[in-house]
């Protein structure tokens, strides 16, 4: 099977397995990113301030870092859904100790290839880590997902995953998933749980639901505009109550994310045994 290569990008999907094609990344379509975005929206976005504060996520990855380091002097890292750095990632990206292949299904300024995260083209017990950030809820399959993810895995490897819980459609029509925290730890059930817990508090998800009630009310493209620029204007604060929530069991009812930091594991976790993890406060 021939596969092409775009702007020195190897495109690696398998069209019978994938809902996207080869051709789609040759044509240069649109997939789960508009690449198509003026400038202009771009630039005005990013002087908004933000609804979205991840209050763990810097502190996660400086766990992981010293866990791959520990085990490996220069670990290599799969990061799925790469194409652009995530969140708190700086300290793994600048670290030259570690070494990133950083795969999407989407071009952007650190896409290293274009492949299927239901279909990892890589070697079984390759990687000593894998980041799946902010991609679970937009897959079909995530368990399949998963599974690619402990094949990839070298023993005892580790995987660091972030997902969505209490948030709003975000990706369109490539936005499929939520996962409760104990939902989200039984989808790697095959995985020794290192560290688990929200990420986004309650105050984030609150601003996410305003933003989106106040989006709810616009009728054009340029009414969304303005209701989504009202919100980042008045309801940025909220996400700071979350530095005071985050560690509290309500919390886990009412996270906007959770995260998982877990070793692979010939132990199978019991679903008798996950239900006996709820730590929230119901």
């Amino acid at each position: 099977m021939q596969f092409p290569i775009v702007d020195g990008i190897p495109v690696l999907i398998n069209d019978q397995n994938s809902l996207f094609k080869r051709s789609d990344f040759v044509s240069r379509k649109d997939t789960t990113f508009n690449l198509s975005r003026g400038q202009l929206v771009f630039q005005v976005d990013r002087l908004l301030p933000k609804l979205s504060r991840n209050v763990t996520t810097k502190g996660n990855y400086r766990a992981f870092a010293e866990l791959l380091l520990k085990r490996c002097a220069n670990p290599v890292v799969l990061v799925i859904g790469g194409s652009i750095l995530g969140r708190g990632m700086e300290v793994l990206a600048s670290d030259p100790r570690i070494q990133l292949v950083e795969t999407d299904v989407s071009f952007g300024p650190r896409t290293q290839v274009i492949c299927d995260a239901h279909d990892l083209p890589f070697e079984m017990n390759s990687f000593d880590g894998v980041v799946v950030q902010s991609v679970l809820q937009y897959l079909l399959e995530p368990a399949r997902c998963v599974h690619e993810i402990k094949c990839l895995l070298k023993p005892q490897g580790l995987v660091y995953a972030e997902s969505a819980f209490m948030q709003q459609v975000v990706q369109g029509r490539y936005d499929f998933t939520r996962f409760t925290h104990l939902g989200l730890r039984r989808l790697f059930r095959n995985f020794e749980e290192v560290d688990s817990g929200p990420v986004g508090g309650p105050g984030m998800a609150l601003a996410w639901s305003f933003q989106f009630f106040l989006l709810s009310l616009a009728n054009s493209r340029w009414t969304r505009r303005l209701m989504y620029t009202l919100a980042r204007l008045t309801l940025f604060w909220l996400k700071y109550c979350d530095i005071a929530l985050i560690d509290r069991p309500a919390t886990y009812d009412a996270a906007s994310g959770f995260f998982f930091l877990g070793r692979k594991s010939d132990t199978i976790l019991s679903d008798r045994e996950l239900v006996m993890l709820y730590r929230g406060a119901q």
